[in-house]
């Protein structure tokens, strides 16, 4: 029984536990692409809706202006405009920078699921080879078996 176990234990994969943790780090490095997606979704959310505010802002300035302003409130207008454009163009920058922090993040899951594949499939090529080497002693007793009890017949006839 004990050297029926130690020899399950020697068969096992050698590389199982570098495939374990290689699938490890590949569920890491998916749970973080998915938040920098959702980062970059929530930065580009972001830009969109100070792009809606600025154009709906423009947009009452305008009316105000066909309607009169005075320098006071022509001056107040335009500051905050300037603010809007600021506050966009720092948008943009964050939403670019988030992009780029994607696209870093999918070609690291890329690789990370690369690594899993290459021992998956060195994992898989190891089980076939027992399987194979199993097969081939089961026919060798099989074998051996059936010669024995044809010997025995043979010799039971002579």
């Amino acid at each position: 029984m004990l050297t029926t176990r130690m020899s399950r234990v020697t068969k096992n994969f050698p590389l199982q536990s570098i495939l374990d943790l290689s699938q490890m780090k590949l569920e890491e490095a998916t749970r973080h692409l998915g938040e920098l997606i959702s980062g970059q979704e929530q930065a580009t959310q972001r830009m969109e809706l100070l792009v809606q505010y600025r154009e709906e802002y423009y947009a009452r300035f305008l009316e105000a202006a066909r309607e009169g302003l005075s320098r006071e409130q022509w001056r107040n207008y335009q500051v905050f405009l300037g603010r809007l454009d600021d506050a966009i163009a720092q948008a943009k920058q964050m939403m670019s920078q988030s992009q780029q922090m994607t696209a870093a993040g999918q070609q690291e899951w890329l690789h990370k699921r690369g690594r899993v594949q290459a021992f998956d499939t060195l994992a898989q090529r190891h089980q076939s080879r027992l399987n194979y080497a199993e097969s081939r002693q089961e026919q060798k007793n099989l074998d051996e078996h059936a010669s024995r009890i044809h010997h025995e017949k043979t010799d039971g006839e002579e």
